[in-house]
């Protein structure tokens, strides 16, 4: 597969028709189709297997010596397959679905982010070797997985103002963004001293290969990282420096982009870290406009010809120097600004709809619109003012609030896979297949 998609749609086709059971390939017998792991009461076969490691070594056709050997590459792949079939099962067994409108909105969001029209995106699938109905199963499992992610860390995190305020007094939020890639070396757990020392020497002698030039860092990640997002060259995407835990944010610090640190010990084994490139956040600014407004409702007793006309009136009344305010509090049938003489406060462009906000472009400061349309009624807007909100600390806050939830919700949902996993029968016969 040539790498002409984004790096999340070139994984999913990667692993495309693999994901769940009951696609074309899952239905073949055993008697011609060897298995290669037991998950609880279902199977996954060879043939899925080497659809799935195949369809990968075709997306690296050009540069085949990223990849690791075929056997460990396997070991990766069935390794998430595995994962992906335990969380596709709960996920089913919990309710959760994904209907065929969904379904059809997502390919649209993924072809359109791949600059693709959706005949475009199926020549290219079918260029690949990949049926439509396949790629629309895996993406359909993908939606699923997540789904089942949400519903379970939605009612387990909550982050309150007070860790808001402490991660805040403690980190600068708003600073310097970092984007990083890692290599994973696992330890079991409570890992012999000798398996230590074994861990940490491969971390070093896979930092030597990069440092010689025989491989980049992201083909050595996808040939030796023991982590899930190997396949992805190891990258990490980008973090704020808050967003990292912090026994790394000192070593990342004094990097430069390119480099890459000597081997971490971190929780599940050694990682060597690599700083891909860095970006500033500077100032933060929103447009405001606060404007007044009368809405006149089209209901059963005053259809829209009529309540146009009223606009109509109040708008010769208003030209003809009546006070706006007096005017929206006895006619406004806007019950959020009427009591304010149709002050509708500061807000963003489009914040009361989109016919509004381009009414407001339109106008001056001081300028009173012609009556015009929406799906609420008849409207007259007064614009009164724009400015520039420094939205930097209200951001900053925002991002705390973020950062602090996705850290509780990866944690929380590790421990759940974690669960998942320990709970689950799985036998491995990929050795013996």
């Amino acid at each position: 597969m040539k790498n002409a998609f984004t790096p999340v749609l070139a994984v999913l086709l990667a692993l495309s028709a693999a994901l769940a059971p009951g696609h074309a390939l899952a239905q073949a017998t055993t008697a011609v189709d060897g298995i290669v792991a037991v998950v609880d009461e279902d199977v996954i076969l060879r043939s899925e297997l080497d659809r799935a490691v195949n369809n990968i070594t075709a997306q690296y056709a050009n540069t085949p010596e990223q990849l690791p050997p075929r056997d460990v590459l396997e070991r990766q792949v069935l390794d998430r397959l595995v994962l992906a079939r335990i969380q596709l099962t709960r996920a089913r067994d919990s309710g959760i679905r994904v209907s065929d409108g969904e379904l059809a909105q997502a390919i649209e969001t993924v072809a359109s982010r791949n600059r693709m029209t959706q005949d475009q995106l199926r020549q290219r699938l079918a260029a690949d070797g990949l049926s439509y109905e396949e790629f629309r199963a895996s993406l359909r499992d993908e939606l699923l997985i997540e789904r089942l992610r949400q519903r379970y860390v939605q009612s387990r995190v909550q982050v309150s103002e007070a860790e808001i305020d402490q991660l805040l007094a403690v980190r600068e939020i708003g600073g310097p963004e970092v984007r990083l890639a890692n290599i994973v070396v696992a330890l079991p757990e409570g890992a012999s001293p000798d398996e230590v020392a074994l861990a940490q020497k491969k971390a070093r002698d896979i930092k030597a290969v990069i440092e010689r030039g025989e491989l980049d860092f992201r083909a050595a990640a996808i040939r030796y990282s023991d982590a899930q997002n190997a396949l992805e060259g190891g990258d990490i995407g980008w973090r704020a420096l808050d967003a990292i835990p912090p026994a790394f944010v000192g070593l990342i610090q004094q990097m430069q982009p390119g480099q890459i640190s000597e081997p971490v010990r971190g929780p599940s084994g050694y990682q060597l870290i690599q700083l891909v490139e860095t970006r500033e956040q500077g100032r933060q600014t929103l447009t405001e406009y606060n404007a007044q407004g009368i809405m006149i409702r089209v209901t059963p007793t005053l259809p829209a010809e009529a309540a146009r006309q009223k606009a109509e009136d109040l708008y010769a009344r208003i030209q003809a120097g009546e006070d706006f305010a007096k005017l929206a509090r006895e006619n406004s049938d806007d019950t959020l600004s009427r009591n304010d003489g149709g002050d509708m406060g500061w807000f963003q462009l489009n914040a009361w709809g989109t016919a509004v906000g381009s009414q407001l472009a339109a106008l001056q400061d001081g300028q009173v619109s012609r009556p015009f349309q929406s799906d609420a009624g008849w409207h007259i807007i007064k614009r009164l003012g724009v400015r520039e909100q420094d939205v930097t600390e209200q951001n900053r806050r925002n991002q705390a609030r973020e950062i602090i939830a996705q850290r509780k919700a990866e944690e929380e949902f590790e421990r759940f896979l974690r669960q998942l996993r320990s709970e689950a029968y799985v036998e491995s016969r990929l050795s013996a297949s």
